[in-house]
């Protein structure tokens, strides 16, 4: 088997099916490959739909939902191919994209991981090439202090300074098309469980580099990315796994000290945001905007965004 491609869903039946769909329309004539879709406990008749209009896809319906990591670790088990392509339900790929990939490690094979050039909906690029981030850039990140962050951080981090078609070494791609040799997934194992959802991707390139293989971004390889769907069903907890998955990362690969620091801070930014949110929607400014605000961050505080390695 040459290729297996492994796609976590829930309840985006009708994004997968254009993923799908996509699939079996690539330039794939010479390549033996397979598809396996991890269903996790969806309620929307996702595995109706892919029993009637894809009987060849390799089901693996799963009685609870499992998480995203979860879900790509049972397909990764369950695959044959001698290339793995972890690949979002709510992306869809140019028809020559997978070959590219492919084409790509086959000839280079210090290449452990390869991600593709992702466009967003409406064609414009989207950033999934990254270096690694520093403490600094974990606090910008995704924050509330994002507005302030220097230039610098930002065209450092996702690499701004390199053309969207180029071809480069990178230190991590994102998980939406995320493409690896079997021998990577033999020398370093699944992803780590411990991360949900979010950054188990930065992890396991970081992993993946320090057992001495190399992560390429491919701009010639475009795959188009709708972004979330699956996540956006649940957006409170969306930033909680958000969060405790970037201090996940930190604490396992910069020490307690930074875990430590990062949280104090985001913690600390999120009852912030919770104080004047609640104190705008008391003034009556967008009540119903500010109630759901308040919510989330009140998930947020919760949790304690707690991080265990």
């Amino acid at each position: 088997m040459d290729l297996s491609i492994i796609i976590v869903n829930w309840n985006v039946r009708d994004l997968l099916d254009a993923c799908l769909a996509s699939i079996y329309a690539s330039d794939l004539e010479a390549v033996n490959y397979e598809i396996i879709v991890v269903d996790s406990a969806s309620d929307d008749d996702s595995i109706d739909m892919l029993r009637e209009k894809y009987p060849a896809v390799i089901l693996l319906p799963q009685t609870k939902n499992i998480g995203f990591t979860r879900g790509n670790n049972i397909g990764l088990a369950r695959a044959k191919g001698d290339y793995l392509l972890l690949l979002n339900p709510d992306t869809e790929l140019s028809p020559e994209a997978v070959a590219l990939l492919l084409k790509y490690l086959k000839a280079d094979p210090q290449v452990g991981i390869i991600g593709p050039h992702t466009l967003n909906t409406d064609g414009s690029h989207q950033s999934t090439r990254r270096r690694f981030p520093t403490l600094v850039t974990g606090i910008f990140e995704s924050t509330w202090l994002s507005a302030w962050a220097p230039a610098t951080i930002e065209r450092d981090y996702r690499m701004l300074d390199r053309r969207d078609n180029d071809i480069i070494e990178v230190d991590w791609v994102q998980g939406s098309a995320f493409m690896l040799r079997r021998a990577v997934y033999v020398d370093i194992g699944g992803l780590d469980e411990g991360y949900t959802m979010y950054s188990e991707e930065l992890d396991y390139c970081r992993r993946a580099k320090s057992a001495g293989w190399r992560v390429v971004y491919h701009g010639g390889a475009q795959i188009t990315h709708h972004g979330g769907k699956s996540s956006e069903q649940a957006s409170a907890f969306k930033q909680v796994h958000f969060h405790t998955s970037k201090l996940r990362y930190f604490r396992k690969h910069h020490g307690y000290g930074a875990y430590i620091v990062l949280r104090a801070l985001l913690l600390i930014l999120f009852g912030w945001q919770l104080i004047l949110e609640s104190l705008k929607g008391a003034l009556g400014h967008k009540r119903q905007l500010r109630a759901e605000r308040v919510r989330i961050y009140w998930t947020v505080l919760r949790s304690g965004l707690k991080a265990n390695v």
